[in-house]
């Protein structure tokens, strides 16, 4: 029974700075010499922290009427497939009205650009208007004999 159990082959870890003959380092126990980092209770500074003089984020001069987000783009992009248009029937008109009529897009999206692009199969003719198209789903669409304006 005990010449069943597999062997304890795990090293034991040496344990830094109890003295010379723990095996690792008595004096310095490898923090180096003096300084900072050989301190007990050392932790690295914080991103953009420039030891203790005036960061650059506090340097520089501020924006009148800054808001958060104001260096964000204000109109975000809603992507589409051609295989999301399977929804529509053939010789329908798809645009930003019907699209958000079919719950497709959020109705709050006004900022937003619509752009399809031309994953997937398309199998009926469609009217798009108004909605931006790749090349590949252009291609799709006119070659089911679609139309776009």
């Amino acid at each position: 029974m005990l010449k069943n159990l597999s062997k304890h082959s795990q090293k034991k870890s040496k344990r830094v700075g109890r003295g010379y003959g723990s095996g690792k380092g008595g004096h310095t126990s490898s923090r180096g010499q003096k300084g900072q980092k050989s301190r007990a209770g050392y932790k690295p500074a914080r991103k953009a922290f420039e030891g203790g003089s005036m960061p650059l984020s506090r340097r520089l001069p501020k924006f009148r009427g800054f808001r958060r987000g104001y260096f964000k783009s204000r109109f975000n992009q809603i992507i589409l497939s051609l295989s999301d248009l399977d929804v529509f029937k053939s010789g329908e008109t798809v645009s930003f009205e019907t699209l958000t009529s079919k719950n497709m897009i959020p109705a709050k999206s006004k900022n937003n650009t619509i752009k399809i692009l031309g994953n997937g199969k398309l199998n009926k003719k469609l009217n798009i208007s108004g909605i931006e198209l790749s090349e590949s789903a252009k291609g799709k669409i006119l070659a089911e004999g679609g139309s776009v304006e």
